[in-house]
């Protein structure tokens, strides 16, 4: 892992610098409250392309537009209902991002063709400051290579990223940890078309949800993607990777009869890691875990969740099993990530095998 292109975001030496690389088409890591994202000049068509070279991203996949202020968002969309602003006052800035008609400022590589432009303002200084002196929009999805484990350090960044960047913002670790929440505005009814920082619970207090956009596991038809983060297998770990339908201790009886019927065909010993919500279970057949919450706090949760996968994905083990979590508000989010990372694979008696 090269740390070269590290630099602390606490220095304003260090924001001007990156604003610079930005504004020369370059390409820059920066820290958010949600993850770290891999940004370009918005404007810049040229450099929005080398967000989808670095990342091997799919061109169908959109971008989220970083503001630094509501007024810079207005800009960006051709239609602004009042729901949109009474969302933007009480959640900007924070991890709530608004999919809105685009305005003609907004180019067809940041949107993937779509008639709609999803924008955020991050809660994170350093975030704000560098687009403030960059003195326009950012263009940035989640600083990693596309499907994988998103990054909540700069080392992280470093890690996946590390050559194709020009500069990395090393803010610390992300407070949230997971992506915003990404909601869609329609005829005054908001549809969550990826769930994230904030909650459903939070936004229904303001705005009327379509249909069941709220719940964990909905399978809807969105052709094309409307938003980043909608695919069946996404932020995943290169390991083996499976959710159990409830926790391991629950889960055990059916554990014990896969784990006998993978060694009654073979022999050589399984190395098995889990990530659990809130106690490591007493298993002398698992290698390592990762505990989420010790306290039981879907927040802290959220947090942990990135970094404990990318620890287990460090251990060369052949699975990592995956708890789930109560699915009420931040918990949709950390489901989500965790149904996605699995591809919607959901561990059942033979799963071993």
């Amino acid at each position: 892992m090269s740390t070269q292109k590290i630099f602390s975001a606490s220095n304003p030496e260090n924001i001007q610098k990156a604003a610079e690389i930005l504004r020369k088409g370059g390409l820059v890591a920066f820290p958010t409250e949600t993850v770290y994202g891999l940004g370009a000049d918005a404007a810049n068509s040229q450099a929005v392309c080398r967000i989808f070279e670095v990342k091997k991203r799919p061109a169908f996949d959109p971008l989220i537009i970083h503001v630094a202020d509501p007024e810079e968002a207005l800009s960006l969309w051709s239609e602004v209902p009042d729901a949109a602003k009474t969302l933007m006052e009480r959640f900007w800035p924070g991890p709530l991002t608004l999919v809105l008609p685009r305005s003609e400022k907004v180019s067809d590589l940041v949107t993937s063709g779509l008639p709609t432009v999803a924008v955020r303002m991050p809660k994170h200084e350093a975030a704000l400051g560098l687009i403030r002196a960059l003195g326009k929009p950012i263009a940035a999805p989640s600083a990693n290579l596309f499907g994988y484990t998103s990054p909540t350090s700069a080392a992280h960044v470093a890690e996946g990223l590390g050559a194709g960047l020009d500069f990395i913002l090393d803010g610390g670790p992300c407070a949230v940890g997971v992506e915003s929440t990404v909601l869609k505005i329609e005829n005054g009814e908001g549809v969550i078309l990826r769930p994230g920082g904030i909650s459903a619970e939070e936004l229904s207090t303001l705005i009327s949800l379509k249909g069941d956009s709220a719940l964990f596991f909905e399978k809807r038809a969105l052709s094309p993607m409307e938003s980043p983060g909608q695919l069946e297998t996404h932020y995943a770990p290169w390991t083996k990777f499976i959710l159990l339908p409830k926790s391991f201790a629950e889960f055990a009886p059916e554990f014990e009869e896969s784990l006998k019927e993978y060694h009654s065909t073979i022999s050589a010993p399984l190395r098995l890691g889990l990530l659990a919500f809130r106690k490591a279970p007493e298993s002398a057949s698992l290698e390592s875990v990762q505990v989420l919450s010790e306290k039981g706090e879907l927040v802290e949760a959220a947090s942990n969740l990135f970094q404990a996968m990318r620890y287990l994905d460090k251990m060369n083990l052949d699975w990592i099993l995956a708890e789930p979590v109560p699915a009420s508000g931040i918990g949709l989010a950390i489901l989500d990530r965790l149904q996605k990372a699995s591809g919607g694979k959901i561990a059942e008696k033979g799963f071993l095998c």
